[in-house]
């Protein structure tokens, strides 16, 4: 897919809306993601690897809140497992429709389906891989428990859950420094202070972070033998969930 140039929140809005996954969003995505996610292409190009690691024969990948379908594609051009579906979920209308078109042209489409559905209702079962990249942390902080529960329950003995998301920490100076880092790697990839003001005003009560240590306990929680942070950039970060 050729991406526009992310220039949503580059003018004075006179209203803020609440940060929403529209058309308008779908067509500067990838733009958005790669501008103000730090290490975003890291992360995408692991899972596809630990995925690889994972994928178990007649079993099923999930990639829960698939986007435009970057981890759904890196997983099916490293999966060789025989017999391993590909599932992607998102509620997002226009995110779904054009993920469908982006996997049709690059991997036409084959042993991967995409549905437009709300995760929290996905019944997951015979997986061995699930993949929650920057998913959770949309989801209301009540729904998040049972929902990592469900995922549990779903995978196979030996499976893992990646799961990727912006970090909230304990300590206020940590806290400080980590969010002014994050605003300074947005100015490195061309945003404005107007844009990176008015996108954290857009996400305010939409994304909520927690902290890692919220992470682990939840995880653990929910059943999983461990669960551990492989990358870190700044306040961005990605756990293993092993079951």
């Amino acid at each position: 897919m050729q991406s526009a140039k992310d220039s949503l929140y580059a003018s004075p809005l006179g209203e803020i809306n609440a940060f929403a996954f529209d058309e308008t969003v779908v067509k500067v995505f990838p733009d958005m993601i790669q501008r103000s996610v730090p290490g975003y292409s890291t992360i995408i190009s692991a899972i596809g690897l630990l995925a690889a690691r994972f994928a178990k024969e007649d079993s099923v990948c999930y990639d829960l809140g698939c986007s435009l379908g970057a981890a759904t594609l890196a997983m099916h051009q490293q999966i060789t497992t025989n017999n391993c579906r590909i599932v992607g979920v998102d509620c997002s209308a226009a995110m779904v429709e054009q993920c469908r078109q982006n996997l049709s042209v690059v991997s036409g489409g084959a042993g991967i389906e995409i549905l437009c559905a709300d995760i929290r209702d996905m019944a997951i079962s015979n997986a061995s891989v699930v993949v929650l990249n920057f998913t959770l942390q949309f989801i209301p902080l009540a729904d998040r428990q049972a929902f990592l529960t469900t995922i549990y329950r779903g995978l196979l003995p030996g499976g893992i859950l990646i799961l990727s998301e912006k970090l909230a920490f304990d300590d206020a100076r940590q806290q400080a420094l980590q969010i002014d880092m994050h605003h300074l790697f947005k100015k490195a990839q061309g945003y404005s202070e107007l844009e990176i003001s008015q996108k954290r005003s857009a996400l305010e009560n939409v994304l909520i972070p927690e902290t890692f240590a919220a992470h682990q306990q939840r995880l653990k929680l929910a059943g999983f033998a461990s669960a551990e942070v492989w990358f870190q950039y700044f306040n961005f970060a990605s756990m293993i969930a092993l079951k």
